[in-house]
């Protein structure tokens, strides 16, 4: 039987997750003895006249940040410009569930080429044995 979208949020919720995709990303970590924080790290970030505190998916042992998104919504990318440009030692990356997804229905944009265009790693599903295996900088 195929999982829905909301039975894949109580089974995250349940396991104290926030989405289906954290969950499957978890799992897969924990089956290859990866040791990583799940909502560990706390970053401060200024918008203007407001700080703000962001509290990125997962912190892997080589200093790699990794946030998933299932959806990438504009407040999201605003987020994450600001957050890269006050905090240029973080090698914040993205897991996507599609990042072949148009970051609307009026943009020819999708949010692999959003993060092409502002300097941010990606991938779609899963974090990549590579970025685990990548030695800390």
């Amino acid at each position: 039987m195929k999982k829905t979208s909301s039975s894949l949020s109580r089974i995250a919720l349940a396991k104290g997750y926030r989405s289906g995709l954290e969950v499957e990303i978890a799992e897969k970590l924990t089956s290859q003895g990866v040791s990583f924080v799940y909502e560990g790290m706390v970053i401060t970030y200024t918008r203007p006249s407001k700080d703000h505190k962001y509290h990125p998916d997962w912190e892997l042992p080589n200093g790699i940040v990794v946030e998933s998104k299932g959806r990438f919504l504009t407040a999201d990318r605003q987020k994450h410009l600001l957050v890269k440009a006050q905090h240029p030692e973080i090698d914040l990356r993205f897991v996507f569930w599609n990042s072949k997804q148009r970051i609307s229905k009026l943009s020819p944009t999708t949010y692999g080429m959003w993060c092409n265009k502002h300097g941010f790693i990606y991938a779609d599903k899963s974090i990549p044995d590579s970025w685990i295996k990548e030695q800390k900088k």
